[in-house]
């Protein structure tokens, strides 16, 4: 995530309806002593938003962003004399409520929520696209990407993660760049009796981890999917049983229960966890999700890069939260004004950062929230990520995914055949 531009009044803009000119527009025109010196002062002026007739926007949050989104809320409250009503929904039904309610015209103005449900909410036609115009650029370009389908920008992206290696330092004082020399650090360090597990990923008891495990399948060369034209995701250029991916299925035997024993299916997220803050591992696979936890346990570590597989990158999936405008919003005027306009200033980008510890999506409070070196090596790790694919066709992937390596982790089955059929499945079912 490199980070060299800021937002500045520059790149401001507003967009209101075919022909109207922003006031930033015309007070720079102004001063250059343009056309607009000359215009009526109804044209410079701000329109009046309440005039289309909306009083209050509606937006679906969850209970951690809420706080954060209160002070931006207010100062448009005060400058446009529109409500932002912040409805605190559960997170777990928000996305099926929301495709549910729209339609219907119940559902709210707009949302908060993960990139991976833009395919979902485009297929079922209850978003709209976000023009940012040259705001785009003030945005780090994977967060863009991440919120692109189908050629057009569907949201307003505020903060990114990924996973990256944990490393309690006490254990093992020096970074490794492949998994391999990962694994004989965390060997020594159980040989030398001061750990007792080299290495901790958590498991799914059902459906083992591929997120988490993605960045070693990559780095083998294995992808989900191709691109398409657009440099998107193609569902019809399924990659994952490829060549690539036998040689990783083949790996997750060799590290499992019944080999190395480097990843054990046993050993869930919460234990994996446990395990780490009791300082019994040195290396810990995960997200800034569980810093804190860390941090407050005192214990000493470093944010490490990816360790690699194989002959490329370790790559991530990069998860981008943001705001979704409904496509059947009554006060589409008022909304987009607050979403491009007000949720896009650091103001507002500095509070979720706050709020959720994410890395800022916006580059100017990137910025600032890099002085924290966990979150600049975050940021880093990310940067060389890739999106989470968000097209409707990866909900057919994960099941088959996860349960296959899972089975693969166990000692079960044969790497080559079952990866084979797993690709099979997931395809039979992206036809169906």
């Amino acid at each position: 995530m490199k980070v060299q531009n800021t937002l500045t009044n520059g790149t401001t803009r507003r967009v209101f309806t075919a022909g109207a000119i922003s006031a930033v527009a015309a007070l720079a025109l102004s001063a250059c002593g343009g056309a607009a010196a000359t215009a009526p002062a109804t044209a410079m002026a701000k329109p009046d938003l309440k005039a289309s007739g909306a009083s209050t926007i509606t937006m679906w949050v969850d209970a951690e962003r809420s706080p954060a989104l209160k002070d931006i809320t207010a100062k448009f409250q005060a400058d446009t004399g529109i409500e932002v009503k912040l409805v605190v929904k559960d997170f777990a039904a928000v996305r099926d409520d929301f495709i549910t309610q729209v339609p219907t015209g119940k559902g709210p103005d707009l949302i908060v929520g993960p990139h991976d449900w833009v395919g979902k909410f485009v297929q079922n036609g209850v978003i709209a696209p976000v023009e940012l115009g040259d705001k785009k650029s003030a945005f780090q370009d994977s967060s863009i990407k991440a919120m692109t389908y189908n050629g057009s920008v569907y949201g307003v992206p505020y903060a990114i993660e990924n996973i990256a290696l944990l490393r309690n330092t006490d254990l093992v004082p020096q970074s490794a760049k492949t998994l391999d020399e990962v694994i004989a650090n965390g060997k020594k360090a159980v040989a030398d009796g001061k750990a007792k597990f080299p290495f901790l990923v958590g498991m799914d008891p059902k459906q083992g981890d591929p997120y988490h495990l993605y960045p070693l399948q990559s780095s083998m060369g294995s992808e989900v999917f191709g691109k398409s034209a657009d440099d998107g995701y193609d569902p019809k250029q399924l990659l994952i049983g490829d060549t690539a991916g036998v040689e990783f299925a083949k790996k997750l035997a060799a590290w499992g229960d019944a080999g190395e024993k480097i990843i054990n299916s046993n050993i869930t997220g919460d234990i994996a966890k446990e395990k780490f803050l009791a300082g019994e591992s040195p290396y810990y696979l995960t997200g800034p999700w569980n810093v804190p936890d860390v941090q407050k346990k005192g214990i000493k570590f470093a944010v490490d890069e990816l360790p690699t597989t194989g002959d490329k990158p370790a790559q991530p999936f990069i998860g981008v939260n943001g705001f979704f405008i409904s496509s059947k919003s009554a006060n589409a005027l008022a909304t987009n004004e607050f979403v491009t306009n007000y949720l896009t200033t650091e103001a507002a980008q500095d509070s979720m950062y706050k709020a959720g510890g994410r890395p800022p999506a916006l580059k100017a409070s990137f910025e600032k929230a890099a002085s924290d070196p966990v979150v600049a090596a975050f940021g880093k790790i990310g940067a060389a990520g890739v999106p989470m694919p968000a097209i409707p066709e990866m909900s057919a992937v994960w099941a088959d995914w996860g349960a296959t390596e899972l089975a693969l982790i166990k000692g079960q089955g044969d790497p080559a055949a079952d990866w084979a059929k797993m690709a099979a499945s997931i395809k039979a079912k992206i036809a169906g």
